[in-house]
């Protein structure tokens, strides 16, 4: 997949506007690489650990009806690793240390995923035929959990144990 400049440009620009951003990955849902802008962090792994966190929150967030899933942040002893998502197939996942001004990489950060949007959609009309659309999963996902567990076919009433003699 060729990498439009114009979003690896605007990665750049999120990090001189961010001095304290370690690195940053747009990816696909699914966790490939589209572009990075990181220096001493491997994208593909955290594109790949970003999709995932992604897919998970995005259950929490379905699970306690609070809609769609906008971002993620994960506070370490070290800094922020803060996932955007970036249309429904795509994600912004930015590190930062943590002297960081959480308030600002948030607005820096939501600025360039807006631009990143704009620029995928004019990329994906210009070439629909390179990237189809990555379908929404269907099948036992779509089932609350609760109801896909071996444990939720147990009883709720409470077992009584017998004396054994």
């Amino acid at each position: 997949m060729t990498v439009d400049p114009a979003v690896l440009d605007e990665l750049g620009r999120l990090r001189s506007r961010v001095p304290e951003l370690s690195g940053s990955v747009l990816a696909t849902a699914d966790g490939l690489v589209v572009a990075h802008d990181s220096h001493g962090i491997e994208p593909d792994t955290l594109a790949a650990l970003a999709a995932a966190h992604l897919a998970l929150a995005r259950r929490f967030a379905h699970a306690v009806n609070h809609g769609e899933l906008r971002e993620s942040v994960v506070e370490c002893d070290g800094g922020y690793i803060t996932s955007y998502t970036a249309g429904p197939n795509a994600l912004l996942t930015v590190v930062t240390s943590g002297d960081a001004n959480l308030a600002m990489v948030h607005l820096e950060a939501r600025r360039c995923v807006r631009r990143i949007v704009k620029l995928l959609a004019l990329e994906n009309a210009s070439q629909q035929h390179l990237r189809p659309e990555i379908p929404q999963q269907t099948g036992p996902s779509s089932i609350p959990l609760a109801r896909r567990t071996p444990m939720a076919t147990l009883s709720n009433a409470p077992r009584r144990r017998t004396a054994a003699g």
